[in-house]
């Protein structure tokens, strides 16, 4: 008789097959890869069977996992769902709340606005995920979510706090030794810092009317905070938040040609419907709620 296999032995299997890599797995789940290597090796003996097979792009399910991969799905996703009705009848504000957000809100926003929290609820504990990438809030890989885009999730509470105005912007040493582009063709004669794999900023500006192409931008970085620092440090013209350039004396807006519009960047809260009246869930949202206010439109 095949030996019931437990459960986080199958969360492992899981992470493995959904990433393709222990490493990433290994990222996902907190682990270190030996230890990753080691539950799917005692996964295979307790099961009796080979579930991986190693390929030039990494680890590819054998035909055995594959028919394996959606009970393990449906299993992560009841344990999930017990997790979240658990959470959302718990009562009192003492313990911890996991919150994402954006790589630039978590810098420069949160900061300021957590530590407020915090001397106002010294019982309360955050985890802070800063993230570009769509954590799950079904599978609590956070509680509350700061998002630029509407979410679509089923089961997700979300709340629409306005609208955070984007700006063409460029250092004060950097315009110190350019002009500020006045029509769209005086845009081709100046450094860019743009996207790298990303092409938003490209297509962005071609959408606006602007004709411009990869080589307009002189240095290309996806990350977003290192991006904003090359455009302090005037390595050229670039798209800020409103607000993060206002506040910084060495940093100026630039006026548009006309006829040109910047898209606003959104911002939603967003939680687990079961948990939105959990205290400690609660209290945090309207915090955040409270504190961002400022920042959006």
């Amino acid at each position: 008789m095949t030996k019931l296999p437990h459960w986080s032995l199958l969360q492992s299997f899981l992470a493995v097959a959904e990433t393709g890599s222990l490493s990433a797995a290994a990222d996902r789940l907190g682990l270190t890869q030996p230890t990753l290597g080691r539950q799917i090796k005692r996964l295979e003996a307790d099961l009796g069977l080979t579930l991986f097979t190693r390929a030039a792009r990494g680890l590819l399910p054998t035909e055995a996992a594959q028919s394996l991969i959606p009970r393990a799905r449906a299993m992560a996703e009841a344990a999930q769902g017990l997790s979240l009705a658990a959470a959302g009848h718990q009562e009192g504000i003492a313990g911890t709340v996991r919150l994402t957000a954006s790589k630039m809100v978590t810098l420069h926003i949160l900061p300021p606005i957590l530590a407020r929290l915090l001397a106002e609820h010294p019982e309360l504990q955050i985890e802070l995920a800063p993230s570009d990438t769509t954590e799950n809030l079904l599978f609590r890989e956070a509680d509350i979510a700061i998002r630029m885009y509407r979410p679509r999730q089923l089961d997700i509470v979300a709340k629409h706090l306005g609208d955070i105005p984007l700006t063409l912007c460029a250092a004060k040493s950097y315009l110190a030794k350019h002009s500020a582009p006045q029509t769209p063709e005086d845009f081709a004669n100046h450094a860019f810092v743009g996207y790298d794999r990303s092409d938003d900023i490209l297509q962005g500006m071609r959408a606006a009317g602007i004709p411009a192409t990869r080589d307009w931008f002189r240095i290309r970085c996806d990350d977003q905070p290192t991006y904003w620092e090359l455009v302090r440090a005037g390595a050229g013209v670039g798209f800020g938040q409103r607000p993060m350039v206002n506040a910084d004396p060495t940093m100026k807006a630039l006026p548009l040609p006309p006829g040109i519009a910047i898209p606003v960047l959104p911002v939603w809260l967003a939680t687990p419907e079961a948990m939105r009246h959990t205290p400690r869930i609660s209290l945090v949202w309207q915090h955040l709620a409270t504190h961002l206010a400022p920042f959006v439109s």
